[in-house]
């Protein structure tokens, strides 16, 4: 039995810092790398990025959607990635944003089998169709040591037209939701996407009982002070930087470079 991602991104936090870096191989990416944007620049830009990034950072967050576009065979880039990531020692936090009910839940969740062929540490899903709409996810998470990050206080613009609604808020009866999920475990497997550009926290995550990841940070305005100023010391939180560090390809001693530059301002 794998050992719940709450102990394991603990153990790779201790041992790397928190930093998360996204894979975005989007087509002005691509592009600008000069590997061109087809199934060769896809596999380029993916194979740099993890031989760069795999062996240092704690969490490698590539975005399904940029795969997909390339149909199956994008996806066999990304499965092959995932394995190396994980035979790295990085874990694997796969950009999905799935959201729905019942049996297709439970599909998307399959990524985080054991037995899956591209196997992920844990996935970011959408709470949207209600609670409940989520619960094989975490029934899969828990059987087989994955786990989930739920959409609650994004900082895109208009989040706030759904997320701020009610009192308590749709954003706030999110974070209760995950929390009782975290209930009586020391080191909770489910977590919270909270924006880091966020002007001000809106939502009470005390005793959350387990990880945010933190989008934002670089190129979208976000700061290591920001993480401070939202969270304080008393959170788990994955710092998460893409464009900043992906800018700096294709040169992997370039990557490492800005990856290690963000890794040192979040120290600090």
């Amino acid at each position: 039995m794998t050992a719940p991602f709450g102990e394991r991104l603990a153990a790779v936090v201790g041992g790397r810092g928190p930093l998360c870096v996204g894979i975005d191989p989007h087509r002005q990416l691509l592009l600008d790398w000069g590997v061109g944007d087809d199934l060769d620049g896809l596999r380029r830009f993916t194979d740099t990025v993890v031989e760069a990034l795999a062996g240092s950072v704690a969490v490698l967050k590539p975005q399904l959607a940029f795969y997909e576009r390339f149909g199956s065979r994008g996806i066999a880039v990304l499965e092959e990635a995932v394995d190396r990531i994980r035979g790295a020692g990085a874990l694997v936090l796969l950009d999905a944003k799935r959201g729905d009910i019942g049996s297709t839940m439970a599909a998307y969740a399959d990524y985080l089998r054991e037995d899956h062929p591209m196997r992920v540490d844990a996935m970011t899903v959408s709470p949207y169709l209600g609670p409940g709409s989520l619960q094989p996810a975490v029934d899969t998470a828990r059987r087989h040591g994955g786990g989930l990050f739920v959409l609650a206080r994004t900082s895109n613009p208009d989040a706030g037209a759904l997320q701020l609604v009610g009192e308590p808020t749709v954003a706030q009866r999110v974070v209760d939701t995950v929390r009782g999920w975290n209930t009586g475990t020391p080191t909770g497997s489910f977590g919270l996407v909270v924006g880091a550009t966020l002007r001000e926290l809106d939502v009470d995550l005390d005793d959350l009982g387990g990880p945010i990841l933190a989008p934002g940070l670089g190129a979208q305005g976000g700061s290591a002070a920001d993480l401070r100023r939202l969270f304080g010391a008393g959170q788990v939180v994955v710092p998460t930087v893409s464009r900043d560090v992906l800018a700096a390809g294709p040169d992997p001693a370039a990557l490492r470079a800005a990856a290690d530059r963000w890794a040192a301002e979040l120290a600090g």
